[in-house]
Order: C-alpha cells, then sequence, then structure tokens
C-alpha cells in the first residue's frame, strides 16, 4: 500500500498528473481524450473538478466557460464516445481525427455539468457561480428529463442516426441519478424549488433498483463491464447490505488482487479509472482500509511524469491502450481526495443527501 505521507502534500504528489491536464486543455476551455482527440463533455468535466480540487482556478473558470459557450439550443452538447476511437495495435495509440467521429448528444454526459457545479460550490461555497452556471444547469437537466420514461429510465442519448437504438444504460443511469440530486442541491443553494425533478430522482432510483430489465437491452453482453457492478453503488442507489452482497457477487470477477479493478470481466486488462471509482465506491461503504488498498495499486500504474496510464493488460504486462487520458489522472485525484480529504469537495460521492425544499 502507498502509504499516507505521500499525500501530505496533494500538490506536488499529482503535479504530473496535474500538468497532463493542463497539456490537454486547448485555449478554448476544453480538455481532449488526447492531442487534437475526441472530447465528451463528461470526461471533460472529471478534469475540471480534478483542476478544481488542486486549485487552479483559472483553468477551471475556462472549462466551465467552454461548456457554458458550446451548449446546444436543446441544452445537450455534442460529443465523442470512447468506443468509437481506433487503436493501433502496433503502438497501442489511439488512431483517428476528431473531426472524423460521430457526434452524439449522450444524457449522461450532459448530466454531468450539475456534479461539476455542485461540486465547485461544496469547494469554494460560491454562490454567485451557482447563478451564473443556472441556466446551463437547468437546460441539460431539461433536456436529460425530457428521455425519461414513464417507468424512471433515462433513454441513453437524443436519438439521431448516430444513437437510433432506443435504450437506457444501467451505468449510464447510475450517474445521471447522481447528477439530478447535485442538480436538485444547486438549486436549493438558489431557493430554486424543482418538485418535478425530486419526483424523477424517485422515479429514476426505482427503476435502477426495481426494474432491471429496462436497460442494456440492446446489449448481448453487458454484465461483462465492471461499471455496471459498482455504479449503482456509487450512485447511491444500493446501500447497506444490498450493497454488499452486490459487491461480493463479482468481486472475484472484476478485482485482481494486487494489480486493479478490470475494465470487462473477459479481459485481463484493469484500468485505472474503474479502480479509482471503486475505491470511492468501498469507501461509501465504510471500508476505507479496503479503499485504500486498492487505490494504492494505481501508484503502479503511474508513468515517471506523474500521470496516470490508461490501462494494464496484465498478461502481457504492457500498459494498454498507451495513452495517458487526462480523466484517469482525474478519477484518481478524485479518489485520493474522498479518502485523505484533500479539499472540501471531497464529499461529492460520499454524501447523497437532498437539501430541504422550500
Amino acid at each position: 500500500m502507498v502509504e499516507m505521507k505521500h499525500f501530505k502534500d496533494a500538490t506536488s504528489y499529482f503535479k504530473g498528473s496535474i500538468q497532463r491536464i493542463l497539456d490537454l486543455q486547448r485555449k478554448d476551455g476544453s480538455i481532449t481524450w488526447f492531442s487534437n482527440g475526441i472530447f465528451d463533455p463528461w470526461n471533460h468535466l472529471e478534469s475540471v473538478m480534478a483542476l478544481n480540487i488542486l486549485k487552479h482556478q483559472n483553468e477551471k473558470k475556462i472549462g466551465f466557460q467552454f461548456l457554458k459557450n458550446t451548449q446546444l439550443s436543446d441544452g445537450s452538447w455534442n460529443g465523442q464516445l470512447g468506443s468509437d476511437v481506433e487503436i493501433d495495435e502496433i503502438e497501442g495509440r489511439f488512431k483517428g481525427n476528431e473531426n472524423a467521429e460521430k457526434k452524439i448528444r449522450d444524457t449522461n454526459f450532459t448530466a454531468y455539468i450539475a456534479t461539476a457545479c455542485w461540486h465547485d460550490y461544496l469547494i469554494n461555497e460560491s454562490e454567485e457561480f451557482l447563478k451564473e452556471m443556472w441556466p446551463t444547469i437547468e437546460m441539460a437537466i431539461t433536456f436529460v428529463l425530457s428521455y425519461q420514461s414513464k417507468n424512471g429510465e433515462v433513454r441513453w442519448a437524443a436519438q439521431d442516426d448516430s444513437a437510433p437504438d432506443d435504450d437506457a444504460l444501467l451505468t449510464g443511469c447510475c450517474s445521471i441519478y447522481k447528477s439530478l440530486e447535485c442538480a436538485i442541491n444547486c438549486a436549493s443553494i438558489l431557493n430554486i424549488e424543482k418538485k418535478d425533478w425530486r419526483r424523477s430522482l424517485v422515479e429514476l432510483g426505482n427503476a435502477i433498483k426495481n426494474k432491471p430489465e429496462l436497460f442494456d437491452r440492446t446489449w448481448e453482453s453487458k454484465d461483462r463491464f465492471s461499471m455496471d457492478w459498482y455504479y449503482p453503488i456509487l450512485s447511491g442507489v444500493i446501500c447497506n447490505d444490498e450493497a454488499e452482497k452486490r459487491l461480493n457477487e463479482k468481486w472475484n470477477i472484476f478485482v485482481v488482487d494486487g494489480i486493479g479493478c478490470k475494465c470487462v470481466s473477459d479481459q485481463p486488462w484493469v484500468t485505472v479509472a474503474e479502480t479509482a471509482e471503486l475505491s470511492i465506491a468501498l469507501l461509501k461503504m465504510g471500508r476505507e482500509k479496503d479503499a485504500k488498498e486498492i487505490l494504492s495499486w494505481a501508484h503502479k500504474w503511474r508513468d515517471n511524469d506523474g500521470a496516470y496510464w490508461m490501462g494494464r493488460q496484465y498478461e502481457k504486462n504492457v500498459f494498454w491502450p498507451k495513452e495517458k487520458p487526462p480523466w484517469t489522472s482525474a478519477s484518481v485525484i478524485l479518489a485520493y481526495d474522498s479518502i485523505f480529504k484533500i479539499s472540501k469537495g471531497s464529499e461529492l460521492f460520499l454524501n447523497n443527501n437532498l437539501l430541504n425544499s422550500l
């Protein structure tokens, strides 16, 4: 395990991780997966939150400003899917130009603005910032909830040629659940009542917890993804004994001792982001020792420059892909903040309390 002493000075320890994010932030504020690479709002905001934790206020500000400037009239953003990115089989590098990738108006991508804004409020306690961002948050959540069905689940993306299948994704809906909770809390700080959002939150949580048939209907093997396993816990929908049971059922399928959390069950491939997120889920369950232990494994996949590799193919002992996306380093920073309390935003994923309504 990486000792606690390494994190007494988080700014110094994560200097290389933050520099990777800064190196990939463009002048317009956007943060891409790799140089001249794809962009999606969720991973952009994950990186912005890491900047916020370590007090890079100007870079954080232009990150939020970019989304304000590029929000579409329906409240969404155009994004690109990582699953569409080709990897050079020899070099292990991402291929392709972002302009050649298809664009998706993903509901989860769109909702995450509320999580990042609530995170900013926890850290900086700026009501002025929330007021500035409120129109953006409200438009985004309105877009997302326009795709919520009467059964409670939320369609994964706006229907168009790039997203023809009518489906809801479990992991995406869990993330939306957390974002909707954060949006309601943002509204409460501004003395804005959103009873319809509160109803939608309850309906979404009920769907996630009790209606598994609503999700991943067009996938043949979605169970192979570890995020579908731990995200219901990370989001706060499933907790206590039910969370313990869920985690124990697939622990040996997804967790490789001393290495990390797999992305998919049928490949010898751990990913740093999944490992970091799982550690937060464990902490949320009160398993602090396990959370620290698992997160310490991610330290092995940190490059000499301080940034984190995306994943490790542990049978071949190679980094795969051979890339260091900014959101990978950001996920580690968010996890360490949750455990070691670097910032006042450390309770973001640990607390699921809603502020009182008017």
